[in-house]
């Protein structure tokens, strides 16, 4: 496992309050380094989503599509992804390449971006 789970309320309240957010109308990353040593995820989708099958799919979506991004040694992060009105509509691949983008944006490493060849 890569990873674990952000599942205290407080947790998410400390990664909400001293992360920073980067914002696109598919999906929203909260990142907030952590002392811990691991990275710990987050993923949430409010009612404004939908009923509970949309919140689900979301929630589903994200979580596929940060598999193909998040690499083994990310370090220690609290990634929170919060699903938006659009999410459940999407499929992994296009949301993938949004993550792509929002990880770059926030200098976390990206296990599926392209590595530029190296100057000799």
């Amino acid at each position: 496992m890569r990873y674990r789970v952000l599942n205290k309320n407080w947790q998410f309240n400390r990664a909400y309050g001293r992360g920073k957010s980067y914002v696109h109308p598919h999906v929203v990353l909260y990142v907030a380094k952590n002392r811990v040593g691991y990275t710990r995820i987050g993923l949430t989708a409010t009612k404004k989503v939908g009923h509970a099958v949309q919140r689900n799919r979301a929630r589903r979506v994200m979580r596929a599509a940060l598999c193909e991004h998040l690499s083994q040694n990310v370090g220690g992060y609290d990634i929170i992804l919060v699903a938006r009105g659009q999410t459940p509509r999407l499929k992994s691949t296009q949301l993938s390449k949004t993550l792509g983008k929002l990880f770059a944006k926030a200098g976390l490493p990206d296990k599926a971006a392209p590595v530029p060849p190296a100057a000799s």
